[in-house]
């Protein structure tokens, strides 16, 4: 883990250019596991904070990972500034004596993934706290900042710069990176059928369904399965009484969210490889932008103008198609 967050924080650094500080004891905290850092500009002007809860306790914390708002950005009546402090809570493996937690790559993603959220609210430049950070950003953007961030665990120069052996400091060796990059495309055609299937599903249902049009949801939903499975459901399947995002979860007529902004994650990401990802000056002026439109507009703009505020024009599927294998790069 040691390693991994310096790296994380490194790649803060270059792209973003901010310097991520530990700064433990300076805060109170709330178990013995749980850091605190602060994030502040080059020349040491700070910006933000945030409390990492990195480790699992099944007995007193429930499963996941995710960030919270701790305090948000905005404006006191005398001018000053409150600054936003997060909190990034993750269930990776402990440390065991004296072994450190030693990460899967899984969580290595998912540490990358609640940063990027994290880095939204804390980079904001909104003072209006209705619309700072991650407040007033619709759902189907509201997962860019994250999913931009796992993007870069498998860019070589991040991975390989904190993917090293905790005895023995080798590298990650090669043939293993190239195994974790195939694996980005392994059965790609199918996962994104799946949730192609369950958003059309949602939005069918929300949109069309009604006791007078004669059928019944699950008959609906079947139809949708004719242009969107490789094997129809067998007739046990009852998969909407599982569907509990739209039913209990809160995505009702929203569950598409999730593939758009891989649509956007993999579009931004783009960006930075058209730029070129082994050159230094182009990757962090590009990175400054980012940090400039959509770590610091947060939901003081829709999504689409921050988004062409970043990238130009309008958002493309390409990249997402390229990324996942479906074409040839």
């Amino acid at each position: 883990m040691p390693q991994v967050l310096d790296g994380l924080f490194g790649l803060c650094n270059r792209l973003f250019n901010v310097v991520i500080e530990a700064a433990d004891g300076e805060a109170p905290i709330w178990h013995q596991d749980v850091r605190y850092f602060r994030v502040q500009r080059q020349d040491g002007t700070p910006l933000a904070s945030f409390y990492l809860d990195p480790y699992s306790r099944p007995a007193s914390k429930r499963g996941g990972a995710w960030m919270d708002e701790c305090l948000g950005r905005r404006t006191n009546p005398d001018g000053t500034h409150v600054l936003p402090v997060a909190y990034l809570i993750c269930n990776q493996t402990p440390p065991v004596e004296d072994t450190p937690s030693l990460m899967s790559f899984e969580e290595v993603e998912t540490l990358f993934h609640e940063f990027g959220h994290g880095l939204q609210h804390m980079l904001t430049t909104v003072d209006e706290p209705e619309a700072a950070g991650i407040s007033n950003v619709e759902w189907d953007a509201v997962e860019l900042p994250s999913q931009f961030m796992e993007n870069w665990c498998l860019d070589r120069a991040t991975l390989m710069g904190m993917a090293r052996h905790w005895q023995t400091n080798e590298p990650l060796p090669e043939d293993e990176f190239q195994k974790l990059r195939k694996s980005r495309t392994f059965n790609a055609g199918l996962a994104t059928l799946r949730q192609v299937h369950f958003a059309l599903s949602d939005l069918r249902l929300h949109s069309r369904w009604t006791p007078e049009l004669g059928i019944t949801p699950d008959a609906l939903r079947r139809d949708v399965a004719t242009t969107t499975t490789v094997m129809e459901p067998i007739p046990e399947d009852q998969f909407l009484c599982a569907f509990g995002h739209i039913f209990a979860g809160g995505y009702s007529a929203g569950y598409y969210s999730y593939k758009w902004a891989e649509v956007l994650s993999a579009d931004a990401f783009a960006a930075f490889e058209d730029a070129g990802l082994d050159n230094e000056q182009k990757v962090q002026s590009t990175g400054a932008l980012f940090r400039d439109t959509v770590l610091s507009l947060g939901g003081s703009r829709s999504p689409s103008e921050v988004f062409e505020a970043f990238r130009g024009r309008p958002a493309s599927t390409e990249a997402l198609i390229r990324h996942s294998g479906l074409v040839n790069a």
